[in-house]
């Protein structure tokens, strides 16, 4: 799945992929993928492009409140990779509400557990897909060399 989303960002308009799936579903076939990683992946970026785009009741901000980790949350994640979640929080990268997003697609993954390269990619996704501004410097972090590595 991590391939296709490496694949997606690299060589798909954000507009092709939220509104015509069967013409991403063709690209990613061509491009070599298998229909089933394929169907994988098309149905995980569901997930952000079907999210409610806020809450129902607003999040307190990061500043006024602790968001406590689930015992679950914490299995698939480690801590290297929350304190990355917060860190971006801090930064003002991500809102409350993107960061439960970004948890929710990362529960979503299929691997028992995620390193810090996948989430970074799980975050780039998710930015991306609900066409959050982020800079150019925040965007290639997120895509880094190590998360590059994850398509080959």
């Amino acid at each position: 799945m991590f391939d296709i989303l490496v694949y997606l960002f690299e060589h798909c308009r954000q507009a092709d992929v939220s509104h015509n799936r069967e013409l991403v579903a063709k690209k990613l076939s061509a491009a070599g993928f298998e229909d089933s990683d394929i169907s994988e992946a098309l149905a995980w970026l569901a997930g952000v492009l079907h999210a409610p785009h806020r809450a129902c009741a607003p999040l307190p901000a990061s500043s006024r409140a602790l968001r406590a980790f689930a015992p679950r949350e914490c299995a698939k994640l480690d801590a290297e990779c929350l304190g990355f979640l917060i860190d971006l929080e801090h930064a003002d990268v991500l809102d409350p509400g993107l960061r439960e997003l970004v948890l929710d697609r990362a529960l979503a993954a299929s691997a028992n557990t995620l390193s810090l390269d996948q989430l970074k990619l799980i975050v780039l996704m998710v930015l991306w897909n609900r066409q959050t501004p982020t800079s150019q410097l925040i965007a290639m972090d997120l895509l880094s060399t190590d998360a590059q590595r994850l398509s080959h």
